[in-house]
């Protein structure tokens, strides 16, 4: 009765989409031409680093400096093919250019292989689009040089980015077709699907501006993504249509067709969504963000197949009867009896080799920053990065984060950083030369003032007493004032700040006022309201276990000096020793909530313990195969990229083991194990080279054609379904023949009541059944009989012209 009722219900609704196609199609329409528009609204984020756990160091870190700290927008250009003299001259010529704060420039240093290095910054927050302004007025004065640019000014990156993600599109979209072509059953059928895929992917792509802000990698792989993992929902709907239209009308056809297809595709969509659904649980930001970005994509789908398919197979339907063909798919029966004589010697290999793929997948040599990891494809970018490291050598440096207002303390943690090995030298207010000697945190006294700046000592004397009032040290006024000492960038700022009420000559009051620009500036980098800057340049790699030891030490001596204070470590190594603790916890979160949930969704499918461990194993061994790869090569993978692509190949390449179990489980009640395996291969086959061929060349074409190493380490999701694909139809038909009994010891379903179906006329029937008609049935039957039907039901049901006799 509840199936019944079910099935009312499902027909009802199928009907009204199929009725009110026109009003689907209208309100499609207005949804496309809102996404074409509002896709621009979408904002990208394209720092990784935003995606940090939030109680992580560098996180808390991060948002002290934005909050304390200016960071002024630079530069870096290499010069090559030119003279030294041509090399000053233009150093000179760049110096003197509006907007330019300072240039970095030494020939002893930065001047090698005929190539010269200029460090600019520019006297703009990095984030003032008055920083390109300069930026291009440099670009202009090195126009007709052989030069190279690294800066993170701009979109430039993303901009290359798209470039590359809209090539792949094209690639992606050619080898669908052709895929189709070659799976289809008729050509009218081809636009039907491509309609429906391009729907679902402009209106998800229209919607990303609900989310707020996404990644990059979101942005740049989601709409690749939803067409490989949606591909089947379009498949197994138009299947349904005509295998209906066989024996139905058009409007029939459909209706009955989405009918049964909504719950069909509905619990195909559960695993792959399950898969996805784990990301959500990472430390690592990113995770969630792919994961809601990826899941809407694939409801995006599901609903563009329940509400916009049926209307173009209406549309569609009479081309699609004219253009029908023979398929292409060959029957592979081969397979099925292979795995029948090899069932008791491929099984026990198998467990071998996931023995062997399990301890090598945890020697993965994983990444966790750049610049470790090989592309493919260099941008501009990349090459100007090399090229500057191969002439100049590389940089790394980190902030550390201190609380101000002990410049005593901070002068002797600098000093002591100076005594590491590790340590190539650092820069902090307490070490930074002003003038003559002094350096910017030197407390200097009225006497020492007057002879660094060349002003009378009365004079001195009225600034350091104007201070003392301003901030109320009054003792000092009442006192000795030639014993009061103030820092030398604070007593130079105020008297800058004074300098039109104190009477002093032009020459003094130019000194002052250039010696307060160098000063802002180095106060806005080096010193906040609440804490300072440190800048400690290291002799180490950006990665590995060295760096990330000593930056455990630098935290523990900077601590020892502010025992009362948070001590904060910003940079690419931090953030990248970050990333390593969050993936540490995040690696075994993803593996266990997919696998729980796949397993979950498999027991109700099922109804058995059995068969979803079964199915498990295969998926998780082809993963673990995967990434077993990486450590046989010594090739490094980025860690982000391994966990997306092991929650959406379990969630996804389960598909094609579910299909071959599920069909088996059928056929086996009626025929023996060997025919039973060779037609579940048989019907099997077509889903899975339809879905898994577009999967896994999607994923190549990923790895290959994009230059960010982290997209690229996606792109190992087109190796890993390539592996799925072959345990599944060469390993789990063996696996299923022998585990079979295990299986059905460890189900928990309810046993199959026959039912008793007698009728005459136009009779429907279909399901598994035995009995007579006209003769001997027993198999699959799914056909229009007129005459007398006499049958036991063992599954499925039996209409007569609309009505369900018995179930």
């Amino acid at each position: 009765m509840k199936d019944t009722k079910q099935n009312s219900f499902m027909m009802k609704l199928a009907t009204f989409i199929v009725d009110k196609r026109n009003l689907f199609f209208l309100l499609t329409i207005i949804g496309i031409i809102f996404s074409c528009i509002s896709q621009s609204w979408v904002k990208v984020e394209n720092d990784l680093a935003q995606y940090l756990p939030e109680n992580s160091e560098s996180r808390k870190g991060l948002d002290v400096m934005e909050k304390e700290f200016v960071t002024y927008g630079s530069a870096k250009y290499m010069v090559s093919n030119i003279s030294l003299e041509k090399a000053d001259e233009l150093y000179n010529q760049i110096k003197d250019l509006e907007g330019i704060q300072s240039i970095s420039y030494n020939p002893e240093k930065n001047y090698k292989n005929v190539s010269s290095l200029y460090s600019i910054t520019f006297d703009f927050d990095e984030k003032d689009s008055r920083c390109m302004e300069a930026l291009n007025k440099v670009e202009d004065t090195l126009k007709g040089q052989d030069y190279y640019c690294v800066t993170e000014l701009g979109n430039k990156n993303a901009e290359i980015l798209d470039q590359e993600v809209q090539g792949i599109m094209v690639w992606v979209a050619l080898i669908i077709v052709l895929v189709l072509c070659f799976t289809s059953q008729t050509w009218a059928e081809i636009p039907v699907l491509i309609l429906t895929f391009l729907i679902a992917m402009i209106l998800n792509v229209g919607t990303n501006f609900l989310l707020g802000t996404i990644s990059f990698v979101s942005n740049s792989v989601t709409s690749i993504l939803q067409l490989a993992l949606s591909l089947d929902y379009a498949v197994i709907l138009c299947n349904r249509f005509k295998e209906e239209h066989q024996t139905l009308d058009l409007r029939e056809a459909v209706i009955v067709s989405l009918s049964k297809g909504i719950p069909e595709i509905g619990a195909s969509s559960l695993t792959t969504i399950g898969g996805l659904f784990a990301m959500m649980f990472m430390q690592f930001k990113i995770g969630p963000d792919m994961a809601i970005c990826l899941i809407k994509a694939i409801l995006y789908a599901l609903l563009s197949v329940f509400v916009v398919m049926p209307g173009l197979l209406m549309l569609f339907g009479p081309w699609m009867d004219k253009t029908e063909h023979k398929s292409f798919i060959p029957k592979i029966d081969f397979v099925g009896s292979f795995a029948y004589k090899s069932r008791y010697i491929v099984t026990p290999v198998f467990v071998v080799v996931l023995v062997v793929s399990f301890v090598l997948s945890k020697q993965c040599p994983y990444a966790y920053g750049y610049s470790n990891l090989e592309t493919p494809k260099l941008n501009e970018t990349q090459i100007a990065e090399n090229k500057i490291e191969e002439t100049f050598g590389s940089e790394n440096y980190v902030a550390l984060i201190v609380p101000s207002g002990n410049y005593d303390s901070e002068r002797k943690l600098l000093a002591q950083l100076q005594s590491y090995e590790e340590v190539d030298y650092t820069m902090g207010l307490s070490n930074v030369e002003a003038m003559n000697g002094y350096y910017l945190a030197d407390e200097l006294t009225p006497r020492q003032f007057s002879e660094l700046t060349n002003i009378d000592y009365e004079v001195a004397q009225l600034v350091y007493t104007a201070y003392a009032v301003k901030n109320e040290e009054y003792q000092k006024m009442i006192g000795n004032l030639s014993t009061y000492s103030i820092p030398l960038i604070d007593v130079l700022l105020f008297a800058c700040d004074q300098v039109e009420n104190i009477s002093m000559e032009t020459s003094q009051k130019e000194l002052l006022n250039n010696a307060k620009t160098m000063m802002e500036s180095g106060k806005k980098q080096l010193q906040g309201e609440n804490y300072n800057r440190i800048l400690v340049y290291l002799n180490l790699p950006i990665s590995g276990k060295e760096t990330y030891d000593f930056i455990d030490t630098l935290t523990a001596l900077a601590q020892s000096y502010y025992p009362d204070g948070n001590i904060y470590v910003v940079g690419e190594s931090t953030t990248e020793y970050d990333f390593k603790k969050s993936f540490e916890k995040d690696n075994l979160v993803v593996t266990v909530v997919s696998i729980l949930i796949v397993l979950v969704v498999l027991l109700f499918t099922f109804k058995s313990v059995g068969m979803p461990i079964l199915l498990i194993l295969v998926i998780q061994g082809a993963i673990w195969m995967n990434f077993s790869i990486p450590t046989l090569t010594r090739n490094y993978i980025f860690f982000m990229s391994y966990l997306v692509v092991s929650s959406i190949q379990m969630g996804a390449n389960i598909d094609y083991a579910i299909v071959i179990a599920s069909r088996f489980n059928e056929l086996k009640r009626i025929m023996d194990s060997k025919q039973a395996i060779i037609d579940t291969m048989n019907f099997a086959f077509p889903t899975i080279i339809t879905s898994g061929t577009v999967l896994s060349l999607a994923g190549i074409l990923v790895g290959h054609m994009t230059s960010d190493a982290a997209i690229v380490g996606i792109g190992s999701i087109g190796r890993g379904t390539i592996i799925s694909m072959i345990l599944v139809m060469f390993v789990l038909p063996q696996i299923l023949l022998v585990g079979s009994s295990v299986v059905d010891k460890t189900s928990f379903s309810m046993p199959i009541k026959e039912s008793k179906a007698k009728t005459k006329g136009k009779v429907r029937v279909e399901g598994i059944i035995k009995g007579e008609i006209h003769g001997t049935v027993s198999g699959m039957m799914k056909a229009t009989v007129q005459g007398d039907v006499d049958l036991h039901v063992v599954s499925g049901q039996v209409e007569k012209e609309g009505e369900i006799d018995e179930t």
